[in-house]
């Protein structure tokens, strides 16, 4: 009886602490999204409104579209996340988005507070509940840890972007 009693509470703990896992990574996500918004925003700072329409070669996106191509990922994902509609609905702000400084910073930025409603949205059940996404079977975690993959790809790429055009990149933000 008293090894039955202590496996149970053995048991209990570690399903209590397993939980905690889970809310601590879904709250270091929130973080690591919320540092990212401003690192991003310190990116779209430092080109000069002329160089958002810059392209390093004919084929390549312009800045804006960079980061417009951003904003299309971060409002997919965080809707297939989120269970809702994204803001776009089925538009590509990259493709018909307006490619000024400023309509560029607002829809990048709408992205990223759309990407932090919907994981703070979310519980960390839910975090970790699998979906299907892409024809694939994988978690909400995973889901958004392939956006904010996406969108330091896109982003470390807009600093050849801005050293073409003479403009000094901000400095890393790792925390």
């Amino acid at each position: 009886m008293k090894r039955l009693f202590t496996l149970m509470i053995a048991l209990f703990a570690v399903m209590t602490f397993a939980k905690a896992q889970d809310q601590a990574s879904l709250d270091q996500a929130v973080k690591d999204w919320e540092r990212a918004k401003a690192y991003i925003q310190e990116y779209m700072d430092a080109m000069p409104e002329e160089g958002y329409a810059f392209k390093p070669t004919p084929e390549m996106r312009s800045f804006a579209e960079q980061f417009l191509h951003i904003a299309d990922a971060n409002f997919g994902f965080a809707a297939t996340i989120s269970g809702t509609k994204s803001p776009l609905g089925d538009a590509s702000a990259e493709k018909t988005g307006e490619k000024t400084k400023a309509a560029t910073m607002k829809t990048l930025n709408d992205s990223y507070d759309f990407v932090l409603a919907a994981l703070k949205g979310l519980s960390a059940d839910k975090y970790r509940e699998s979906i299907n996404f892409f024809k694939m079977n994988m978690t909400r975690a995973v889901v958004m840890g392939k956006c904010f993959e996406h969108q330091a790809h896109h982003r470390g790429q807009s600093t050849v972007y801005l050293r073409l055009k003479g403009v000094k990149p901000p400095a890393e933000k790792l925390f």
